[in-house]
């Protein structure tokens, strides 16, 4: 079991769409559990007090009521991951081009979206 560590944007894409291979992860990448930074948690909620993203939030934190939150925390998600990643090797689940960059150049993987599919790129 392989724990992928989720920001902001991939759970809220993850939430709000539909994934083509979902449930053929398994199959295609291995067994996965995604699990949520107490930091992203956070910006959920600071998210959720916009008009125009409230319905995509509220959907999002629904989503995740039931997946493990781990104590990863600070101000601003994207750097408290890249801290966590130069220390540990893990899968961080993100559409951030820049963020993705920075993952991989310390030896971690990156799961990401293609087309409604969900990737991971090394």
């Amino acid at each position: 079991m392989v724990e992928v560590i989720c920001d902001t944007n991939f759970l809220i894409h993850l939430a709000t769409r539909r994934i083509k291979n979902i449930d053929n992860l398994d199959v295609e990448i291995g067994k996965v559990t995604f699990v949520v930074p107490q930091v992203v948690k956070n910006e959920l909620s600071e998210l959720a007090k916009k008009p125009e993203k409230k319905q995509d939030i509220h959907s999002t934190q629904n989503y995740i009521k039931s997946f493990k939150t781990i104590p990863i925390l600070g101000s601003f998600a994207d750097k408290e991951l890249l801290d966590y990643v130069s220390k540990n090797r893990v899968i961080i689940a993100t559409m951030d081009k820049e963020l993705k960059k920075q993952i991989k150049n310390n030896g971690s993987s990156v799961m990401s979206f293609l087309n409604d599919r969900i990737i991971l790129e090394s």
